[in-house]
């Protein structure tokens, strides 16, 4: 069963992501987005994945090390849905069967 902490975390998470793109869209809907900001949104999504895999650099623990490399070269080669389930996958394998 999940924790009270992880859900209201995992919610609140879920709450921002979804007001980030509402606030994104109804600021940004009537403007025409040059280059650069073009080029600034689309790599933005990539970004966020690196700030929430980044932790997992200075893990004690083996197997996040591991599915983090199964998920740096996920990211190389698929696109980020693809990636980051993989990510997810790898690391839950490597808990059910690293214990």
């Amino acid at each position: 069963m999940i924790s009270t902490a992880a859900l209201l975390t995992i919610l609140g998470m879920a709450s921002a992501t979804y007001a980030t793109r509402l606030a994104g869209y109804l600021l940004l809907r009537k403007r025409k987005l040059g280059p650069r900001a073009r080029a600034v949104m689309e790599a933005a999504p990539g970004c966020v994945l690196i700030s929430v895999i980044a932790p997992h650099f200075v893990s004690p623990h083996p197997e996040e090390l591991i599915a983090l490399g199964i998920t740096l070269v996920a990211a190389w080669r698929l696109p980020m849905l693809f990636t980051v389930a993989i990510g997810v996958a790898s690391l839950a394998v490597l808990r059910l069967y690293w214990q």
